[in-house]
């Protein structure tokens, strides 16, 4: 179940409806998939694209991608401490970061010019496609990390993060996850 949050505001919802239609506004596709496949933490890439490849081949074709992979990050991860940091920093990419939860959760986080900081809880079965050059970052969690998601990309070169060194995501560290 996706919780979008605006802190600045103290506004949360956890109503889809009204979280497409507020990503729709800004340009950011959102959308929700049946996940009903259940995994091991041994579950290989390969089986879990294998066990999405219905919903993968449409959505890739469709939209030009050439390529997906799965992350999968919990609390036995190597370096997570360094991990984390790369990813909680503010950043852009020069092609769209797209990522469908199939267990687990985290938060993107999006900095949008002239708009309150707001994020998305995504969990599984979310599906988010932050556009090229979009200021954002994404949270799995200071303790407890557990997320697997699907990255599907044109080229992985596109995904390469350009930091703005803003450090604006430290005003938000505190955030707790719905």
């Amino acid at each position: 179940m996706a919780v979008l949050s605006i802190p600045e505001m103290n506004f949360q919802t956890n109503d889809v409806t009204s979280i497409r239609a507020f990503f729709v506004e800004r340009n950011i596709f959102f959308d929700q998939w049946s996940c009903d496949v259940e995994f091991q933490n041994s579950a290989t890439q390969e089986e879990i694209l294998s066990a999405y490849n219905k919903e993968l081949v449409p959505f890739m074709k469709h939209g030009g991608y050439q390529t997906a992979d799965v992350i999968s990050i919990n609390s036995d991860t190597e370096n997570y401490v360094a991990i984390r940091a790369k990813f909680i920093a503010e950043h852009i990419h020069t092609e769209d970061e797209i990522r469908f939860f199939v267990d687990g959760k985290g938060l993107f986080w999006f900095h949008l010019d002239n708009q309150p900081i707001f994020n998305l809880l995504c969990e599984k079965g979310d599906l988010i496609s932050v556009p090229a050059g979009t200021k954002h970052w994404f949270d799995a969690g200071q303790e407890n990390p557990f997320v697997k998601a699907i990255r599907i990309f044109i080229d992985m070169s596109g995904w390469v993060p350009h930091y703005t060194e803003s450090t604006i995501e430290e005003s938000f560290l505190d955030f707790k996850m719905p």
